[in-house]
């Protein structure tokens, strides 16, 4: 049982601060770095970069929706061209400054708003998909299972990897929960480990309807920006540890 745990980070912004990052990089084996369109700027970036490779943890771009007022959880109609061009803008900066500090980029995940539309919007998909293979087709998606993006990565050349959201609700259908709903964000460290746990070793996780949905995920997410981010983070990896999962990235 292999799994890797990633969070969000660099999403600090001027004296805006959000999140340990140096905290959370000491538990996590990848870091999914903001770009500076829903957070983050060219120190945070820097700062999150340069600690993740000092420890040894892989960096992801979280590249999103132009939209810091809205943190990038508000869904936007943007034009095919215009939304590759963005997300390749963001791919470029982060992974500049990443060989910089001595580093790389080596997957990307989307954020947000933009991760769940890509998840059914063929479309959207697509630019996003586009931007990954004109930037660096070897760079690994992650996505939900069952996501769109799967076939349109597929047909580019592009690897996805299925990921789960340990501190976050299920619907019956396997989507997230809206964060406009309660209850969307779970917030309890043991019960979250708990989830973690049976996503890595049972593949499965517990819907609120309580449903069992499949999960066959490579990789765990828990939120960053959450209060009490760090001690869920490790609660979940020493639940995985405890119950014999290897803690190791994807890419």
């Amino acid at each position: 049982m292999v799994i890797d745990l990633n969070a969000d980070l660099g999403e600090s912004f001027g004296i805006w601060r959000l999140g340990d990052d140096e905290a959370l990089l000491d538990v996590v084996t990848s870091a999914n770095i903001a770009c500076g369109f829903h957070a983050g700027d060219p120190l945070n970036i820097r700062r999150a970069c340069a600690a993740a490779v000092d420890r040894g943890v892989t960096i992801g771009a979280q590249v999103s929706y132009r939209d810091l007022a809205g943190f990038g959880r508000r869904e936007m109609e943007v034009d095919s061209e215009e939304l590759c061009a963005e997300v390749l803008y963001q791919l470029g900066a982060v992974d500049g400054i990443a060989r910089a500090m001595g580093g790389r980029v080596s997957y990307v995940k989307p954020h947000g708003a933009l991760y769940n539309r890509i998840c059914r919007d063929p479309e959207q998909a697509g630019a996003v998909v586009a931007a990954v293979a004109d930037y660096d087709r070897d760079l690994p998606l992650l996505t939900l299972p069952g996501s769109v993006v799967h076939e349109i990565a597929a047909g580019e050349g592009v690897t996805t990897v299925v990921e789960a959201f340990a501190d976050r609700a299920y619907t019956g259908t396997g989507a997230l929960v809206s964060r406009r709903s309660p209850g969307a964000v779970l917030h309890d460290p043991g019960a979250v480990a708990d989830r973690a746990v049976r996503m890595a070793t049972e593949w499965v996780v517990e819907a609120v309807d309580g449903s069992r949905v499949p999960v066959e995920a490579r990789s765990i997410c828990v939120h960053g920006d959450t209060p009490g981010a760090v001690l869920m983070a490790r609660a979940v990896r020493e639940g995985l540890v405890e119950a014999g999962v290897t803690l190791r990235s994807f890419a």
